[in-house]
Order: C-alpha cells, then structure tokens, then sequence
C-alpha cells in the first residue's frame, strides 16, 4: 500500500508541475482577490479549435464551464487547489458578478483602437483581457437593469460588444482555450489587494464613442 500511495502522490506532482502557474494564477484570482474561479472544460486535444465538451457546434472551445457548472465556483483555497491538482491545464474561469468584477467585451482588432482613443481620452482603466478573437475591459459588478437603463439613452450600440455580469463567465490568464492562450493586454497592478477596476458607465460611454468614431459598429467574430 505505501508503495501505491507513494506512486500516486509522484504522478500528482509531475501532473501538477506541467502548468504550475496556472495553479498559481487561480490561488491568486481566489484567495487573494475573491474572485469565484473554477476549472473550465478543456479543449479537444485532437482539434484545438474544438471544445472538449459534447456540444460540436462550441462557440467558446475550451474556455467555458461544463463539469463543475458555474454554480460551483468558489474562493475556497482547499477546492481550488484539489480541482488544479487533478486537473492541472484546466483554463480558469471566472464567474463575472457579485464579489467579482463583471466585463465588457468586444472584437481584439475594435477593442485595440478603442483602448488608443480612450488613451488619448486620459481614461483610466483597469485591466483588460485578451484572446486572439476578443478582448474584454474589467469592470465593477452591476447589474442587468443598471445596463438596461445605461443602453435605452444611448441613440445607438454597436453590435460588436457583449456584456459579462451576473451569471455570466470569463477565462482569465494564462488559460490555454481553443483560440489560444488567455493573457493580459492591461496587466493588473502587483500586488496582494484586488485590481481597481472603473465603473460601468464610464467604460460603455467611452466605447461606444470610440467604436462609433472609428466606424467599428458591426458584429465580428
């Protein structure tokens, strides 16, 4: 028996030392941010565009919940670092809203003109993430009628952004999704607090002038 339990314990460290910073990266997001994480279903291995679960139409390969579901998600330091032990390349997903922040998202080549126009705005902004198809900007929890409200007054919305907030989820880096890796294009400040992060409204209004402006108003995918 001790010699099976020792073989067993081997084959946890040499799975858990293939990604480390991932294990790293999830302690980080909930332990010392609270941010609610758990692992994501990973990518096809035979297809990197493709999601390793059963859905064959998968718009999110490899960068969604499916088995914990998002209800699962949590800041308990003795649950993440069992589900990153077993599942060491899971990417980590965020579960956007309530303790977390929530996001607003838009296609990379809008979302790099966009952040350019909002530079030379003086905005501040927090951190942002990025795949090779999206970027999202991090923004302070709020709520479905709260956007509601911010979306009736405007005379226009470009088509192009999504919304992340209650209920909703984020991969966060250094995930490996079926689009690529998960890294950060605004890296948030080091540090043990939690990343400062604007208020919604500050964040649509300025997009959506941007995006306007620069004529990126269509869906892209």
């Amino acid at each position: 028996m001790r010699e099976i339990l020792g073989r067993r314990r081997r084959l946890l460290s040499r799975r858990n030392n293939g990604r480390p910073e991932v294990l790293s990266a999830a302690l980080t997001f909930a332990t010392e941010w609270k941010w609610p994480v758990l692992p994501g279903v990973t990518a096809d291995p035979q297809g990197r565009a493709r999601c390793g679960c059963p859905d064959p139409e998968c718009t999110v390969p490899g960068a969604h919940p499916f088995d914990p579901g998002l209800l699962a998600a949590t800041t308990d330091e003795r649950m993440v670092r069992w589900w990153w032990t077993n599942r060491p390349t899971a990417p980590i997903i965020l579960a956007t809203g309530g303790r977390a922040p929530c996001a607003v998202s838009l296609p990379a080549p809008a979302a790099a003109r966009a952040l350019d126009v909002l530079d030379h705005k003086g905005m501040r902004l927090g951190p942002v993430l990025a795949s090779r198809t999206r970027w999202a900007l991090l923004v302070r929890p709020y709520s479905m009628e709260q956007l509601g409200e911010l979306l009736y007054a405007k005379d226009f919305v470009p088509g192009s952004l999504r919304f992340h907030s209650e209920g909703g989820y984020l991969a966060l880096p250094p995930s490996e999704t079926g689009q690529g890796q998960i890294r950060w294009e605004r890296a948030p400040l080091p540090g043990s607090a939690a990343p400062w992060v604007p208020d919604v409204e500050a964040v649509v209004d300025a997009v959506v002038e941007a995006l306007t402006r620069t004529g990126v108003s269509a869906p892209e995918f």
